[in-house]
């Protein structure tokens, strides 16, 4: 009867319930782009400021955080940190669509407004959405733009913790010093005084090489902070310095033991109490409520992008779309160029800035078991798990759009998430996901229109995905609010014979003369961090130990170059070139020939046949394909119309679409 009461007293006043989120500190309301209306939904206003949090460590819905019981305390025995936040939100609340767009920031900053937005004018504030980007990485430091999260550090009873660290840098350009996060704007864990004794560099031109031990007396590691260490989040900037510089393209390895490591887990926290404050606070948790004192929001679509895609993949994987009551955080998830990737994200020593590619950071903890969204047996480990099983234990499984360019099957091991560990079949997908790739596109979404060369050996793809991914957007709030069924997936799959070895021969690749075809591909490993990894996320070895494989496939090609089994932009299905999903590292950047990471690649076809002939191009030519620019044209726009039908386009894109068209009107003449 007691625990009966408590749980509907509990019930009864939420605001006595956990509280997770202690208060929004507004710092700033101002009209968003000089208060110019977003269609039929008015003006919007920009709100910044901080999120304050306070979570009890002995919550069951906090368990799983790594370090949090070692954090320290306030007085009622609960965990504080706090949040950078920034909000776009309706001027007339009544005109809010009842969803917060909720992006995980990468690395710091925003990517939806390029990879969504595009050129399509504010089209997330056009669809009513309230905005939402808060810090959640302790690795950010402050630069005035970047929202950063201000976490704990785990002690033991107050005295230091220490362990093995391993960081790595790579550089373009022959430099002196680098940072070790091997990026710009992130912190590094300090060595302990006994570590920076017994710290120990290496280096090597590519990643299979044997590592070369680099002398004690040629090399420094030289600190700093950004603003003071209540501003910088804890950990300074740490650059290698080596004598003689670093070379382009090698890959500079640092072990060393570190000391403080922070409760990097607690930034999951943040995200799904701030979710959960908005849905369901009460009037102190949540500044978004009607005058009549409902919440404007009801309902939450998360989004990220490479990092924080699979920080989302990572947050179903380990429970967090509960809240400390049991409730839904999330509604709907776009998992965007995650590839088959987690993260390093709620460990001890936790870097969340850190991936994997081919030859960039291939042996951090990103690619590893499971890769799934449903559950999986690992041949190489024994265990069986998948990404939504915890979700599926309380009831809080949302809608999932994974959406990736094909770039991620050769360099963030993209296939895995739709087939088992060792590649011999497809999977079966969970009711609650739906699985896009993009055909002949990269990582980031190109410009529409082909640019220089740049650091590979061929032009980067420009195909633009931005439109498919705003009509999924639409797609999946009308799935979360109506439950009207999304598209179908599209996807290479091996019972067709879409889904290749990525071999040359077993791919279908036509040979086109001065293009190398890639030699190497990122694949994940079976790795053995030591023995606390499994049971406590702590590292003991480093670099880790390669115990086996997991194999990677690609999508099998056509014989103009082109992919099968995706879903494709206008441009790939009626195409001027071959856009390849993978690029290859220039001689002028070091490495030459290992994968330039998350890029793909453009080949323009011939103009006429004879063109043709003169370079053994294989593929048909302009000529020998369209009668004229106008029936290249028009098949284009047929395509465009196409995909509008089929729901993978919204009718507002096909006037960008044709204007693109026209822009390769010149390559006829």
């Amino acid at each position: 009867m007691i625990r009966t009461l408590a749980v509907a007293l509990l019930f009864l006043f939420p605001q006595f319930a956990l509280a997770e989120v202690v208060r929004w500190e507004i710092a700033k309301r101002e009209p968003y782009d000089s208060g110019q209306p977003r269609g039929d939904r008015g003006p919007y206003e920009q709100w910044t400021g901080v999120v304050r949090f306070a979570i009890d460590p002995n919550a069951a819905a906090n368990q799983q955080i790594v370090d949090l019981k070692l954090a320290p305390r306030n007085a009622e025995g609960n965990v504080e940190f706090w949040a950078d936040f920034r909000m776009l939100v309706p001027v007339d609340l009544s005109k809010a669509n009842g969803a917060v767009f909720y992006e995980v920031n990468n690395r710091g900053g925003p990517t939806a407004p390029r990879l969504i937005e595009g050129n399509a004018d504010d089209f997330l504030c056009r669809q009513g959405f309230v905005v939402l980007w808060s810090g959640w990485i302790a690795q950010v430091q402050p630069d005035g733009s970047k929202l950063r999260l201000q976490a704990p550090v785990a002690t033991d009873n107050g005295k230091p913790i220490r362990g093995i660290v391993r960081e790595e840098v790579i550089v373009d350009r022959a430099v002196p010093k680098a940072t070790i996060s091997h990026r710009g704007n992130q912190g590094s864990y300090p060595p302990s005084e006994s570590g920076l004794a017994s710290a120990k560099v290496t280096r090597r031109e590519r990643e299979a090489d044997p590592r070369q031990v680099v002398p004690r007396d040629d090399w420094k590691l030289v600190s700093s902070m950004v603003g003071t260490p209540e501003q910088s989040g804890q950990l300074p900037l740490i650059e290698l310095e080596i004598a003689g510089g670093l070379k382009p393209g090698w890959i500079y390895e640092i072990v060393y033991e570190a000391e403080g490591p922070i409760v990097q887990g607690v930034g999951m926290a943040g995200i799904r109490d701030i979710l959960s404050a908005l849905k369901f606070g009460s009037a102190d948790q949540n500044p978004l409520r009607t005058a009549a004192g409902k919440p404007v929001v009801s309902r939450a679509l998360g989004f990220g992008t490479s990092q924080s895609g699979r920080l989302l993949r990572h947050f179903l994987w380990d429970g967090f779309n509960a809240d400390e009551q049991g409730r839904k955080a999330f509604d709907g998830v776009i998992s965007h160029v995650a590839g088959g990737g987690l993260g390093y994200f709620n460990h001890r020593f936790a870097s969340p800035t850190r991936t994997n590619g081919q030859h960039d950071e291939h042996l951090f903890p990103a690619d590893y078991f499971p890769f799934t969204y449903g559950d999986m047996t690992d041949p190489l480990s024994g265990k069986t798990d998948g990404i939504l099983r915890k979700s599926r234990l309380t009831n809080t499984t949302p809608k999932v759009f994974h959406t990736q360019s094909s770039s991620e099957y050769w360099h963030r091991s993209g296939s895995l998430v739709h087939t088992d560990p060792l590649g011999k079949t497809d999977v079966e997908i969970p009711p609650e996901v739906r699985i896009y790739t993009f055909g002949g596109t990269q990582h980031g979404s190109g410009s529409g229109f082909p640019g220089p060369r740049g650091n590979g050996q061929l032009p980067a793809s420009p195909a633009d995905y931005s439109p498919l991914m705003r009509a999924l957007v639409v797609a999946l709030d009308a799935w979360v609010k109506d439950g009207t069924q999304p598209p179908p997936s599209a996807y290479p799959k091996i019972a067709d014979g879409t889904l290749a070895d990525w071999q040359r021969d077993k791919s279908k690749w036509p040979a086109i003369d001065g293009v190398n075809y890639p030699a190497v591909i990122q694949q994940p490993h079976y790795l053995d961090r030591g023995p606390k990894w499994d049971s406590e996320r702590i590292a003991t070895i480093e670099p880790p130990a390669i115990k086996g494989n997991y194999v990677v496939k690609v999508p099998a090609y056509e014989a103009d170059g082109n992919e099968r089994g995706t879903l494709n932009l206008p441009a790939i299905t009626v195409p001027v070139a071959t856009y390849t999903s993978w690029n290859l590292r220039h001689e002028s950047i070091g490495a030459a020939g290992e994968l330039l990471s998350l890029q793909g690649g453009y080949i323009p076809f011939a103009k006429d046949a004879a063109a043709r002939a003169a370079t053994k191009d294989p593929r048909p030519s302009l000529a020998e394909r369209y009668k004229s620019y106008g029936s290249y044209e028009q098949s284009y726009i047929e395509a465009a119309e196409k995909l509008v039908g089929q729901r993978y386009l919204l009718a507002e894109d096909l006037p960008r679409l044709k204007a693109l068209c026209e822009r390769f009107k010149p390559v006829f003449q």
